[in-house]
């Protein structure tokens, strides 16, 4: 995903595999319940996955590690839906369900976060035109 801008900018990608997506376990049939149940208990998960909160726990502290060593600097995270929902959430408790699956079909979707030093002022949403 970051592969055109990181080429035209001659900038190196660096993969912190922290911003991976969530591991759910194994095959879930019917995926839309089984998010929605996460998003209302952030510690639910499969004994094999990964609940939300360990999710967010790990790209929380990914993003903190950036934050402090990139001061006044611009950076592009590249990850994905739910790992960035989880962010969002974090900075924005009321980001909830709903909002991560009015999502789940942007892609890629692109938001511009704000923060002074570590703390986080805002975001907005870069509009993507889908049809192209």
């Amino acid at each position: 995903t970051l592969n055109p801008l990181a080429h035209s900018k001659n900038l190196e990608i660096q993969l912190i595999s922290d911003f991976r997506e969530r591991n759910v376990g194994h095959e879930i049939a019917d995926f839309w319940p089984f998010a929605k149940r996460q998003w209302n208990d952030f510690d639910y998960k499969f004994a094999d996955g990964e609940s939300l909160r360990e999710v967010q726990n790990r790209n929380i502290s990914a993003l903190e590690q950036i934050l402090a060593t990139s001061n006044n600097q611009k950076v592009a995270i590249g990850t994905h839906g739910t790992s960035l929902s989880t962010i969002l959430n974090f900075y924005q408790p009321d980001f909830q369900f709903q909002d991560f699956q009015s999502l789940a079909g942007k892609m890629p979707y692109v938001i511009k976060m704000d923060f002074a030093e570590n703390k986080y002022l805002t975001h907005q949403v870069i509009e993507i035109d889908y049809e192209q």
